[in-house]
């Protein structure tokens, strides 16, 4: 494929190109990696090294209590890594009784956080640098600080009343505040656990002193978590779930995730003759989000925890399904979908790849910002709140259960062409990721666009009550001709750098690779 380079979007900035590259939503984070790599590292070295590096410089989107999936190409073949945590065993539904959803914060929105143990688990099984050695930068940055980036700290600016309840979310909030851009912020508490962990290669957080910290500070609470909730945890290797479209093959992670979602809507949207609509015409956009409805409408009907689904996930990508829901799509009309029938049968986002053909896509994240609220006295762990993604409809697979992953929407994506690898990419932003996914496979392997300007190109986005979000940048005469068609344009102004995902992207040439990072973000890619 002859990648496209002209720029026509407002954002001008250029691709990386290198034998090897680091594309993340922190600039120190990506230079982590590249480290790595200059040290001898590969892409997982790499990749382990900026996402360790995240959970210190990027707190309001990750953190060592976050939970992490992976997709890797190891030079011959692609895996699939769900490091997902599940709720404590002691819970069922009937705790949240007469409740309309799982809280947002607090000890009922925390599952085993899971992100260590991708870490440990992707280096012992293709790392070649020592485990400790990937610690270095982010135990520098949390001891001796850090100066917090402009995005990141509009997004802590919000945490003092977010989290006002919470006594221990206080270290991240010092004398009252949350740091300004520019200002350097430090960690002590972090340090020492990041260092317990990489001396201990990740056992000590499961079935140490830090994990009885965690059950305890729980217990006193009157959460059910148990040390062997933590103990039993493990990240396990699920392979991924694909669809071809056109001549590639996009990989997702299976269920719990919701990577099926964008696999759906590419299915649907080859059905739809999207390749004979130019990039930003009223058409392309048109069809888009009729599929991503359709798509949606079965992602939050069907996908749960793996051991929970009603059926094979497969029947979902049948062709003779897809065929049929694109038959439901009115090619002049928006419609609002139900789910159908198949046939029997706040998150960090990164990516690495080195000369020696090994190319990693992994993501992290809280949900919810800096997530549940709970801070682990002591130890600088802010703990993800992904209990919130259950669902407490009673008979749903999805709904809460113990020892149960909940619904995730963090996926990473990777792209393969005959079975060579292609793409490594993802866009983190909550529901807007398998959306992102969409787009970007659109853009770069269908309309060929480099990776830069397809990250740079304005989004569309699928909201909850299905308004469409447009981002500026769309032409007004598409947005009339979207209106016109019966879309609820959401009036409102999304801010881009929250609302709009984060994009990062590796694309393999001949020659070496191509980068794009995006620039609604901090971040950068970087290569040498």
């Amino acid at each position: 494929m002859t990648l496209s380079y002209r720029f026509p979007y407002r954002s001008q900035t250029m691709p990386v190109m290198a034998r090897n590259v680091v594309a993340s939503s922190q600039p120190l984070a990506a230079q982590a990696g590249v480290d790595m790599l200059k040290r001898g590292g590969n892409a997982v070295d790499a990749a382990l090294a900026t996402a360790i590096t995240l959970s210190v410089v990027e707190p309001c989107s990750n953190g060592i209590g976050s939970d992490a999936f992976c997709i890797l190409w190891d030079g011959k073949q692609l895996h699939g890594l769900n490091a997902s945590g599940r709720s404590p065993a002691a819970v069922s539904a009937a705790d949240f009784a007469g409740m309309d959803a799982v809280p947002l914060r607090g000890w009922d929105s925390v599952t085993v956080p899971g992100c260590v143990s991708a870490w440990s688990e992707l280096s012992r099984a293709f790392g070649i640098l020592p485990f400790e050695q990937l610690f270095e930068a982010a135990i520098d940055y949390a001891r001796n600080g850090f100066q917090v980036t402009p995005i990141v700290a509009s997004a802590w600016s919000k945490a003092p009343e977010t989290f006002a309840e919470f006594d221990d979310f206080r270290v991240f909030l010092p004398d009252g505040r949350a740091p300004r851009a520019g200002e350097l912020f430090s960690n002590p508490d972090q340090a020492a656990t990041l260092e317990i962990i990489a001396d201990s290669h990740g056992e000590d957080f499961y079935r140490g002193k830090l994990a009885e910290k965690m059950v305890a500070t729980a217990n006193l609470a009157g959460n059910k978590l148990s040390v062997n909730d933590l103990g039993d945890h493990s990240a396990d290797w699920v392979g991924t779930l694909s669809k071809d479209f056109r001549d590639v093959t996009v990989h997702e992670i299976p269920p719990n995730g919701q990577g099926v979602a964008a696999l759906i809507a590419l299915g649907i949207l080859e059905n739809l003759g999207i390749e004979s609509c130019e990039p930003d015409s009223v058409d392309s956009f048109h069809l888009q989000i009729e599929a991503m409805k359709l798509a949606f409408a079965d992602l939050y009907r069907y996908v749960a925890d793996a051991r929970y689904l009603e059926f094979d996930i497969e029947r979902l990508l049948d062709p003779n399904y897809l065929e049929y829901r694109a038959r439901t799509v009115d090619p002049k009309k928006a419609r609002y979908p139900e789910y159908g029938l198949p046939p029997k049968a706040g998150t960090v986002y990164l990516t690495a790849a080195d000369a020696g053909g090994m190319m990693v896509s992994m993501i992290q994240s809280n949900f919810w910002g800096f997530g549940s609220g709970i801070v682990i006295p002591g130890t600088g762990i802010s703990l993800q709140n992904r209990g919130a993604g259950f669902s407490l409809i009673d008979g749903h697979p999805n709904q809460i259960a113990g020892s149960k992953r909940p619904f995730h929407t963090i996926i990473p994506a990777f792209a393969l062409k005959q079975n060579d690898p292609l793409m490594s990419f993802g866009v983190m932003g909550g529901a807007m990721q398998a959306q992102g996914h969409v787009q970007m496979v659109l853009r770069v392997l269908m309309w060929g666009q480099n990776p830069q300007t397809a990250s740079d190109a304005p989004r569309w986005q699928v909201l909850e009550d299905q308004q469409v979000a447009l981002e500026s940048g769309i032409d007004p005469e598409v947005v009339a001709g979207l209106e016109a068609r019966g879309h609820k344009i959401y009036r409102s102004e999304l801010n881009p750098a929250f609302s709009m995902g984060g994009a990062q992207l590796i694309y393999k040439s001949p020659d070496g690779y191509i980068a794009g990072s995006d620039h609604r973000k901090d971040g950068c890619a970087a290569g040498f």
